[in-house]
């Protein structure tokens, strides 16, 4: 999948850090995957990330869940789009 693993890597490290000023940057990773993916994959790369921020979620502490829980509720509201 273009770009996913890129998005993907970046949203570890974000979520990673948990700095909630960085929650841009994450909906903008999130954004530029989606522009650059065809349409027909979209929606399976949404869940990759998803899980992804689940299994941080799970593995994370105090900022680093927080942060998980935006990203995976933005990731909602793009499947909520497609």
């Amino acid at each position: 999948m273009p770009g996913l693993a890129d998005c993907q890597g970046f949203l570890r490290l974000l979520i990673a850090r948990g700095d909630p000023k960085a929650i841009p940057l994450a909906i903008g990773a999130i954004d530029d995957y989606l522009d650059m993916a065809p349409v027909s994959i979209r929606r399976s790369g949404l869940r990759v990330l998803q899980q992804d921020a689940w299994d941080l979620h799970g593995t994370g502490v105090g900022v680093q869940r927080s942060f998980a829980e935006t990203e995976d509720a933005y990731i909602e509201r793009k499947l909520a789009e497609e």
